[in-house]
């Protein structure tokens, strides 16, 4: 039934499952189910298992291609609503006001002509309907599609039979002048209302994946290339090769991802981070495709091309969500499978009690009421209930800098609580900085002794030398070469500044040396309270300083934190660093526990654990050593800003790096749990009370029966209010 792959229905050769790809040519495109995306094939069509439209799969950057099933739709739609007119007049103009229809157009005449002008209405407009109406009994399959194609044709070729051959039917079905009624305005206007219903769905189907086409219209459309010769040209985006040399004038789009190598200028690079104040870039910084360059030109080397750019795998995993399916469809699927066999039971036995019960004409109201029953139980909404709210939540996270990886992530995200954080390059920064430089000898002062300390670093590859490095730079410290340069492993590097025994490490190499450190102790370890890393400098036999450096806690971190715990979740922070810097890290944002000094198997180890004693896991990390956890975890949360390694093993990606970005992925992850619930009960309530009241249990009662055509109209109404509710997570507060 609904939940049947295309390998279960023999179609292996026709349909495949693909990875989701990001292409410029219109002739790359594949197609898609919503509801069944394990379903694509290479050119537009119906999904064999629900008869639902396919939708593009592939992403187009540069052509914004049509939707040949909405216009196909609309052409059937606009011809079914001109011939419909006339068919009601025919049939129902007794009922206006003014000359009767009776006194115009003898009885025979009227019925021919309410057979011209539903003949084309139901044949060529309906046409799609009968086509997966067969394919669905062919392949047992049973949809929507099943009821539409069923109910339509019974009323269509039962009229035509009464009109030309009224002579086969029994007393039972005629009226009480003897005449067999014929029905080709409930044919007819049940095949406009469903045709309607399905323009609208397809245009607001098309409205989920605005967050996709406003992603790619973000992209430049082209680059300009500075050539070997140093010409330069105009070239299209998917032109651009790797290191290729690009001029980016002021204002202009950064085309790809890359590197400066040539200018300086600010970027606009709110696309990626969300903060709207410019950065500043010089040679060697990076930057990224579709941010904005300010007043400065520059020229990069591109780095990332094609679907490899940051704004392109951003696409592509949003567009990859939004196919995938939540487990709550489970449910759905489970109903819809035995659904459609139980909606056909119900109309045959709507039509056999009628005829053995009903009043006269017995069979005519069993007809009516059994197509009734067929029209208005088709379950579109019940498959639509939950891949539209998904496709919508995916696209509103893509610009919230959320990025989730498969509906699973959505549905699980909501049942967090307990979240474990690597430190480095979650909590902070990731790039130690120098924080500390203290001379302990009279008359040596701070730029002196950093400058003995960076001049024996600066050969070093180590993070901590660069940082010492770095900081010299940024304090306009005037290095200068070494001589005798010795790195001792463990401890520290050692050499001749100035001509001047120079060496700089942890206690164990002052100890070595025979330096003494007892001066400066209490201060040292006043410093590693507050998460430094200290190092000592020694000129010579006697101690010259203390250097500290340490990781940045980021500016979105305490606040982060503060947001998390009032959302209820524990926070457990892993790191390899020492006992007394994780605790002091720790202690300053408030953390609930430290697991320090782990390698990557402890951090599995730790998620394991947490796991096995009930908690609802999610872990945040950035980097190779983090993937592990990462996978491991219910939800994985990678730091954009990390490694794609990070990034490939997680259900979730916070672009921005900011932990921020969990507390708004879960509050998402709620609206949008609610708003699928939601849309299932409307499904299952709208089915559970119409099918009822089409079957006629009400007729005895009250009087009431519902007509085909008023159960076409609720029909499609059922699955455009499903849309609608799920459209509104765009405009969710979070």
């Amino acid at each position: 039934m609904f939940g049947q792959s295309s390998e279960d229905l023999g179609l292996k050769e026709t349909f495949m499952v693909a990875p989701i790809t990001v292409h410029t040519q219109h002739n790359e495109s594949t197609y898609t189910c919503p509801m069944h995306p394990e379903v694509v094939q290479d050119k537009p069509g119906a999904c064999p298992i629900c008869g639902m439209a396919l939708e593009p799969r592939t992403i187009s950057i540069l052509i914004e291609e049509e939707n040949p099933e909405l216009k196909d739709m609309t052409r059937r739609f606009w011809l079914a609503a001109v011939f419909t007119i006339p068919v009601v007049f025919l049939a129902m103009g007794d009922l206006l006001p003014g000359a009767p229809v009776s006194q115009l157009f003898s009885a025979e005449l009227r019925v021919l002509l309410e057979f011209a002008f539903a003949t084309p209405i139901c044949l060529w407009s309906a046409w799609p309907f009968y086509v997966r109406f067969v394919k669905s009994v062919r392949t047992m399959n049973l949809n929507m599609f099943t009821l539409i194609g069923l109910g339509v044709s019974v009323a269509y070729v039962y009229s035509v039979i009464a009109t030309f051959l009224p002579g086969w039917f029994p007393a039972s079905f005629r009226d009480a002048h003897g005449e067999v009624a014929v029905y080709f305005e409930a044919a007819g206007v049940i095949v406009t209302l469903i045709l309607l219903g399905q323009v609208l769905e397809l245009r607001a189907r098309s409205s989920t994946n605005a967050a996709i086409r406003r992603l790619l219209d973000m992209a430049a459309k082209s680059a300009r290339r500075i050539n070997a010769d140093g010409e330069e040209e105009d070239v299209p985006l998917d032109a651009v090769n790797l290191r290729d040399r690009l001029r980016v004038r002021p204002g202009e789009k950064i085309p790809v991802d890359g590197r400066v190598v040539e200018g300086t200028s600010s970027v606009d690079e709110s696309m990626v981070t969300g903060e709207p104040i410019p950065v500043e870039k010089q040679i060697d910084d990076h930057v990224v495709g579709a941010t904005i360059n300010g007043t400065g030109g520059l020229i990069i080397e591109a780095e990332k091309v094609g679907a490899d750019t940051l704004l392109s795998r951003i696409v592509a995993m949003v567009a990859e969500a939004q196919r995938s399916r939540a487990p709550i469809q489970k449910l759905a699927d489970s109903v819809a499978g035995y659904f459609v066999p139980a909606v056909i039971l119900i109309a045959i036995s709507t039509f056999v009690i009628w005829g053995l019960i009903g009043p006269a004409p017995a069979f005519t109201y069993g007809l009516l009421n059994a197509v009734a029953v067929l029209i208005i139980a088709c379950p579109c909404a019940l498959g639509l209930a939950t891949p539209m709210s998904i496709m919508v939540a995916t696209g509103r996270g893509a610009f919230m800098g959320i990025l989730f990886r498969n509906a699973e992530a959505i549905e699980v995200m909501r049942d967090v609580d307990t979240l474990v954080v690597d430190k480095t390059g979650t909590l902070t920064e990731g790039k130690p900085k120098l924080v500390t430089v203290l001379p302990s000898q009279a008359g040596l002062s701070e730029q002196a002794l950093l400058r003995f300390a960076a001049s024996l670093e600066k050969g070093s590859e180590h993070p901590l030398a660069a940082a010492i490095v770095q900081g010299a730079r940024e304090h306009t410290v005037a290095m200068t070469d070494v001589t005798d340069f010795a790195s001792v492993t463990g401890k520290g590097v050692a050499g001749r500044v100035d001509g001047q025994a120079v060496a700089l490490g942890n206690r164990a190499m002052m100890v070595d040396l025979g330096v003494s450190i007892e001066s400066v102790l209490e201060h040292a370890d006043s410093l590693r309270s507050e998460g430094q890393t200290v190092m000592y400098v020694a000129l010579g036999s006697e101690l010259a300083g203390i250097i500290g450096v340490a990781d940045p806690i980021k500016d979105s971190t305490p606040e982060a934190i503060k947001v998390l715990h009032e959302e209820g979740i524990r926070l457990v922070m892993l790191t390899g660093d020492s006992q007394r810097t994780a605790e002091a890290v720790a202690r300053q944002l408030g953390i609930d526990d430290v697991v320090a000094e782990v390698l990557p198997e402890d951090k599995v180890a730790e998620v394991a654990r947490r796991q096995a004693e009930g908690q609802i896991v999610a872990m945040a990390g950035d980097g190779i050593n983090d993937a592990p956890a990462l996978a491991k975890a219910h939800v994985g949360i990678a730091m954009g800003t990390g490694t794609d390694v990070a990034m490939e093993s997680a259900g979730v990606t916070l672009v921005k790096g900011d932990l921020r970005g969990i507390a708004r992925a879960r509050r998402l992850s709620r609206a949008t749990m609610r708003n699928i619930k939601q849309n299932l009960f409307f499904a299952f309530i709208y089915n559970a009370l119409g099918i009822p009241i089409a079957a006629g249990v009400l007729y005895p009662v009250f009087g009431w029966l519902l007509s085909p055509m008023v159960a076409a109209l609720a029909m499609s109404a059922s699955s455009i209010s499903v849309i609608a509710n799920a459209l509104r997570l765009r405009r969710q507060s979070l």
